[in-house]
């Protein structure tokens, strides 16, 4: 067995678990590679790996039907109770209890850039990045609720450092250093094909993010969840970086949440055809509303019609939701009720004889929507695919910088013909900054748009 100071209880774990091959280059390393492999053995949980990899995957037989979901208003009912909600929205924002949560471990690598998702340039005219866009809507939401909204990133392991300097060196976009959280996500060691830790390199050992899912688990490892605790923060927006066109506070949303005592709530768009790859939001046979991932739905009820001819299971999930921030701690605080991981099997780069080959392997994470069955109470609320999803996965075509931007600038156009500002025949792109508004309605009815191809209305217009 080998031996280092101070780490005398990892070793004997790692020995205990025959899991020692990865002492295979020990004596290769010198003391700061020694510590730096035992460093990233101190924190692996034996229990949960080898738990997962004996669990089986075969979960049966799903039955389900579709969700019910609260739809977008057309009877005068149905608008006083959207009204309702709002207020309820409004006032729940402007009392403090509302954070804004962006998931941002991704690189830009689909989209040819070579750094974090959320640096990456998506504004229309200006350029701006979706970090800064997202900034952006949070300072004028807190201008107009006359609060400070906390700002929470969640970061990977390989995109951290980076990220921190980038709003350091912005200044935090006005919002204040002591109002942005920026924290990186959990790993989880993966395992080869006979449940050994694979080595990455000679002084570590390959481990993967735990999943949009472990986002919940980092607000509590972080130590940012007791954070929003001593601030009164009870409700959590939470959102996916790559869409710039998200609403980040609806108060609408929020005040159904709360009115109607969610522990979660998710947003939904109609599916635009029935193979959409959108996972799909459904009603299993406890009651409990989850989502089915769209290759997991069985063909006949992804082309299943309704009474009406539409398609029955027409909700798609798009990443937004709210959390009680009481509920993500039970779900995180070693609670009996747990977001349950997922494995998948994987070709993963490791160092075997002194080679990096690729190797046979299980990779594990966990699915934010997972968190929706083990609710007491939750619900999907119905939005419009124009004024909330504009996706940039991709550098052409579907979901990509193109049509996000495309989206973008339709919205904003739509915006200043619903209020009854003329838009120059010859303006072909337009975009307008968050800091003037956030919705429709913050538009002031006297903005002129200048006689240009591609405009962009900030506060010096």
């Amino acid at each position: 067995m080998i031996a280092f100071p101070g780490y005398e209880t990892v070793i004997r774990r790692v020995y205990e678990n025959k899991q020692e091959h990865v002492f295979e280059y020990w004596n290769d390393l010198n003391d700061s590679e020694k510590k730096n492999l035992l460093d990233d053995l101190s924190d692996v949980d034996f229990s949960l790996l080898l738990n997962l990899f004996f669990s089986a995957e075969d979960a049966g037989e799903m039955h389900f039907d579709a969700a019910p979901y609260i739809a977008l208003p057309k009877s005068s009912d149905e608008k006083k109770e959207y009204e309702k909600a709002r207020e309820a929205g409004d006032l729940h924002v402007r009392q403090g209890k509302v954070a804004a949560f962006v998931v941002a471990g991704g690189q830009g690598s689909r989209l040819g850039y070579d750094g974090p998702k959320g640096m990456f340039p998506v504004g229309p005219v200006s350029g701006k990045t979706l970090f800064h866009i997202h900034a952006e809507k949070i300072a004028a939401y807190s201008q107009k609720y006359g609060v400070h909204i906390p700002f929470l990133i969640m970061t990977s392991r390989s995109n951290h450092p980076v990220t921190v300097d980038y709003f350091n060196k912005n200044d935090f976009f006005g919002l204040g250093r002591d109002n942005v959280f920026i924290f990186p996500q959990n790993m989880i060691p993966s395992l080869d094909a006979q449940g050994k830790l694979i080595l990455e390199s000679k002084k570590s050992i390959f481990k993967n993010p735990d999943g949009h899912g472990g986002s919940l688990t980092a607000l509590y490892t972080s130590g940012v969840l007791e954070r929003l605790k001593e601030r009164g923060v009870e409700t959590i927006s939470y959102f996916q970086v790559d869409n710039p066109l998200v609403r980040i506070i609806d108060s609408a949303f929020i005040g159904f949440h709360v009115l109607r005592g969610a522990d979660v709530s998710s947003k939904a768009v109609k599916k635009a055809y029935p193979e959409e790859k959108v996972g799909i939001f459904v009603r299993y046979g406890n009651n409990t509303i989850g989502v089915v991932e769209y290759s997991d739905m069985p063909e006949e009820k992804t082309h299943s019609l309704d009474e009406k001819g539409d398609l029955r299971f027409s909700s798609g999930s798009i990443a937004i939701h709210l959390f009680q921030r009481e509920f993500v701690e039970r779900v995180t605080a070693g609670t009996d009720i747990a977001l349950p991981f997922h494995t998948a099997r994987k070709k993963i780069k490791a160092l075997v004889g002194g080679v990096r080959k690729e190797v046979e392997g299980f990779k594990f994470e966990k699915f934010v929507f997972d968190a929706l069955p083990l609710t007491e109470k939750n619900i999907v609320f119905e939005t419009l695919r124009e004024d909330e999803f504009a996706p940039v996965k991709n550098s052409s075509g579907v979901d990509s910088v193109e049509s996000a931007q495309s989206m973008m600038s339709e919205q904003h156009r739509r915006w200043l013909r619903n209020r009854g500002i003329r838009v120059p025949g010859k303006t072909r792109v337009i975009e307008i900054s968050p800091l003037v508004a956030v919705e429709q309605e913050d538009l002031d009815a006297g903005i002129k748009v200048p006689e240009e191809e591609q405009v962009y209305i900030d506060t010096n217009r």
